[in-house]
């Protein structure tokens, strides 16, 4: 649409944004919220942006808000302008000096709790002007933050197989089985990984990677596929009180063992014969990101602070 002068009118960012942000939420309290925009400035963004454009975006009732066939289709290229703007912002803020700005950094729940004090303690040491946020979330929804620039870089259990992503391996750590007390296991050191069969298996709940991780490890004992598991646990804390009650058994990561297992005295650990079952910490950044050496090199610094840790370091 031509003004007087002639000049074509284009769209704000702003506008931009706030019909992003109605076009995933489908709701106008929900969308403003997401973005810490007023709903009567979010639902003017939109009009506006509609005016600019010339076509209607949403389809309005007294219940919900619908995209018209127009929205459906700009909506997508709203997405792609605002991540387009994203990288351009970040590549800046990249370009103007490492270690400054802001780090949203993304956790798993089985790794945050056990390596954060490093983290925290490093960057503090290390880079006092970074200001870190963290995330903590399960993988699936970390990759998703990472795909569309809500995050920067993620710390977590690889491999992820995910296209995009480069890793930035930190090191490998074992499980070790918890038991109650008096169990026959507790207490071994030659825990051969065949016992995990029949064993009355405690797991989180799905979504947690840890949980896909423990049982890749069972079927290659040799677990049946039916074999009884109980899901009762969000979080490594109850999982080990379940174990503490005589529930069953668990696999707990070596890092975790300390902070979720040595507290209780009702609990006994068991660690399997070599090689025994590991998993593996990483980094993970998009590939190409203009912050990559920046990430690099936090890698590096994080392998070197993790030394005291029961576990094998990795290089890149």
């Amino acid at each position: 649409m031509a003004s007087g002068r002639g000049t074509v009118r284009q769209p704000s960012l702003a506008q931009l944004r706030a019909f992003a942000a109605v076009a995933e939420h489908l709701h106008f309290r929900d969308a403003a919220a997401a973005i810490g925009m007023s709903q009567p400035a979010l639902s003017g963004a939109v009009s506006a942006l509609e005016e600019v454009l010339g076509v209607r975006l949403l389809e309005r009732t007294t219940r919900k808000v619908l995209l018209s066939p127009a929205g459906e289709r700009l909506a997508a290229r709203a997405r792609t302008v605002l991540e387009a703007v994203g990288e351009l912002m970040e590549e800046a803020e990249a370009a103007r000096a490492p270690f400054t700005g802001v780090l949203r950094l993304g956790v798993i729940p089985t790794v945050a709790p056990y390596l954060l004090p490093t983290v925290l303690r490093t960057v503090h040491q290390r880079y006092p002007e970074l200001d870190l946020q963290v995330h903590e979330e399960q993988t699936a929804s970390l990759l998703d933050g990472l795909a569309h620039g809500r995050l920067d870089l993620l710390l977590l259990a690889v491999p992820l197989g995910a296209p995009g992503v480069t890793e930035l391996p930190l090191f490998d750590e074992d499980f070790v089985l918890v038991t109650p007390r008096d169990h026959w296991l507790g207490g071994r050191g030659d825990i051969p990984r065949e016992a995990l069969r029949e064993l009355d298996l405690l797991l989180l709940d799905e979504g947690h990677c840890l949980r896909d991780q423990a049982l890749d490890i069972c079927r290659e004992a040799g677990r049946e596929a039916g074999a009884p598991v109980t899901t009762s646990a969000a979080g490594l804390s109850t999982l080990v009180q379940l174990v503490a009650g005589g529930l069953g058994v668990t696999l707990l990561p070596r890092t975790a063992l300390r902070v979720e297992a040595a507290r209780n005295d009702d609990l006994s650990t068991g660690y399997f014969a070599d090689p025994a079952p590991a998993r593996r910490i990483a980094l993970a950044m998009r590939t190409g990101t203009p912050r990559a050496s920046e990430f690099t090199e936090f890698a590096a610094e994080l392998r070197a602070a993790l030394k005291s840790l029961p576990v094998r370091l990795r290089g890149n």
